[in-house]
């Protein structure tokens, strides 16, 4: 039998507090969360899906700002992509609708219940918040270029950022979505167990890496594809074939198909 340290109820509360959480802790937190955006109207989720949409849409603007006043270097990209941060810590502490959080926390539903009726509930949420966040970055694709709202200079960082990231082919978008996915949903996990101080530094953290990495994430890099459709210098065929949908093909099989598998078979003896 094992000793341990006499203790009194407040140090006992305090090794409790700073004790670590039990996965299936976390994913039963996770899972209710899942339950409850399965659980909202229509409109909420809409509204919410589009405020996400422009709100992620700060991370190109930020990320082009610092694109148009830094030198073409070696460790320009390592600067320009903290402005990247700045949609994904809106959006995420702001609670908003973003679709690859979606990736994860109503997936848990699904496995726990493998039923038609979960399927089709999980169909509905996605179907939602993936058009409300695309109507979103639209809107704010068109306030950026034809609302007047960014100087001349700041604009043509932004057309820079915007360009790389159409200049992806096809299999690149899907491909490098796979690991943007997995990291998302990856912080979605972790988020639970995080203080308010340490939320805003995980989130800076994973979302930078997914900047810095040149990953593809369907909601932000759908701002730099319509931005482009919008000033005529892409067609809305090749920006939704050729980019948004193997975007979003590949942050689901990462976030979805990998993570959230993943995570489900550890877990799945203890739950």
């Amino acid at each position: 039998m094992s000793e341990k340290a006499n203790l009194n109820a407040d140090e006992e509360k305090q090794v409790d507090d700073h004790g670590d959480v039990p996965p299936s802790v976390i994913f039963e937190t996770i899972r209710r969360e899942g339950e409850h955006a399965l659980a909202r109207p229509v409109s909420a989720l809409w509204w919410s899906g589009v405020a996400a949409g422009l709100a992620i849409s700060t991370s190109v603007l930020c990320k082009g700002y610092l694109a148009s006043i830094l030198p073409d270097a070696d460790w320009t990209a390592g600067v320009s992509n903290l402005g990247y941060t700045v949609g994904f810590l809106i959006v995420i502490l702001g609670r908003m609708q973003l679709f690859t959080e979606n990736t994860i926390t109503p997936i848990l539903q699904l496995f726990l219940a493998p039923i038609w009726a979960t399927f089709f509930r999980i169909a509905r949420l996605w179907s939602i918040v993936f058009a409300a966040n695309l109507f979103g970055c639209l809107a704010a694709a068109l306030v950026l270029v034809f609302g007047h709202v960014v100087p001349e200079a700041r604009l043509e960082g932004i057309l820079s950022v915007s360009r790389h990231y159409a200049a992806a082919t096809m299999f690149e978008q899907f491909a490098w979505g796979i690991p943007a996915g997995f990291l998302i949903a990856a912080l979605v996990w972790i988020l639970p167990r995080m203080e308010s101080a340490g939320e805003v530094l995980m989130i800076a953290i994973v979302t930078y890496t997914i900047g810095l990495g040149g990953m593809s994430h369907v909601v932000a890099g759908s701002t730099e594809l319509f931005i482009l459709v919008a000033r005529g210098e892409l067609g809305i065929a090749a920006a939704v074939f050729g980019g948004i949908l193997p975007a979003l093909v590949g942050n689901v099989l990462g976030g979805t198909g990998i993570f959230a598998a993943l995570t489900y078979a550890q877990l799945r003896e203890e739950i």
